[in-house]
């Protein structure tokens, strides 16, 4: 089969696509052949050799999800037959016209949806509806702090929130990520940088001084720590990325005052068990809502996988309003 191999560390330049044998689907698993699959900063990461695949996917193949049409089954696999059309996440490897996942880590492309909708879906979705509906219990009503606002997981979460009758609100470097937001569904966006000063000047502007009920993170550094002076007694903060730095400072006065709970969340390196998990909460949950048009999938551009070496430009420009959609079947 034509795979992107990662031959790093380095640039772009180090991406090439060559022919690479087949998987061969486990007893257990499902091979999907690939139609499209998305960006993710995991893969630039590991491009750069800072982000290794977990030790059980491949490791030269890189890829975090997908969409396509299940091709073949493993002997005791039962969920699937062949050519249903499914999506979802994996450690590595969808960056090719095959991949072999487990059965149970997959779910129905709902039929108004197209290849490229359905690629751009599965991270970003899956990461905020964990971070967001499971380990922040986000309740109707309550107000939430999303930084990074005009990427994947950041607009995913906007949707998500409003279809909990949450209220959001997000963070950005520029105004103009934050007012096409608004189409997806934010209240407000502030241009931020992190810091304690514009970050407590937020929270009084947005809730009247109450707090955040909770902050979602996708940027780390000086937003961590700082957030804690935006959020509201007994509010939750879901730590997500690192993309500003990975170490912050936090005043654990105003953490222990307030009463604060600070948690971290990573999909890729989580066992098998756990992702089956959460993608059974997100087929349950928030697939349904796709299929009825409450949800929406967030493109910012799309690319052959031959055009892998732009895609990784544009994602690395900073530029890009949500997914940036990598077609493998042409």
């Amino acid at each position: 089969m034509k795979a992107l191999i990662d031959t790093g560390p380095g640039g772009p330049e180090v991406l090439a696509i060559q022919q690479v044998p087949q998987p061969e689907p486990a007893p257990s698993e499902v091979l999907v052949r690939v139609m499209a699959s998305a960006l993710n900063r995991a893969d630039l990461l590991q491009r750069q050799g800072k982000y290794p695949a977990p030790a059980d996917a491949p490791q030269q193949i890189p890829g975090m999800e997908f969409a396509g049409v299940v091709a073949a089954a493993g002997e005791k696999a039962r969920l699937w037959r062949v050519g249903q059309r499914v999506f979802g996440i994996t450690g590595g490897g969808a960056h090719a016209e095959y991949v072999s996942v487990h059965e149970r880590t997959v779910a129905e492309v709902p039929d108004n949806l197209s290849w490229s909708e359905a690629a751009s879906i599965p991270e970003a979705f899956i990461t905020a509806h964990d971070a967001l509906w499971k380990q922040a219990e986000l309740r109707p009503s309550e107000t939430v702090l999303i930084h990074a606002v005009g990427s994947g997981v950041g607009l995913a979460a906007v949707q998500l929130a409003r279809a909990m009758n949450a209220v959001p609100f997000g963070t950005s470097r520029t105004k103009d990520k934050i007012e096409r937001a608004k189409a997806y569904g934010l209240q407000e966006g502030f241009v931020s940088s992190g810091t304690v000063e514009e970050l407590k000047n937020i929270a009084q502007s947005a809730t009247s001084g109450r707090g955040f009920n909770v902050v979602m993170d996708l940027v780390g550094g000086s937003y961590a720590g700082a957030s804690v002076h935006a959020l509201a007694p007994k509010g939750r903060m879901m730590l997500v990325g690192t993309v500003a730095g990975r170490m912050s400072e936090f005043d654990l006065t105003a953490v222990l005052g307030k009463r604060l709970r600070i948690m971290g969340t990573v999909l890729r390196a989580r066992p098998l068990e756990e992702k089956i998990e959460v993608n059974r909460s997100f087929a349950d949950e928030v697939v349904p809502l796709f299929r009825r048009g409450i949800l929406r999938a967030m493109i910012d551009s799309e690319f052959k996988l031959s055009e892998i070496r732009a895609a990784h430009a544009r994602m690395e420009s900073n530029q890009s309003f949500g997914k940036v959609v990598i077609r493998i079947a042409e």
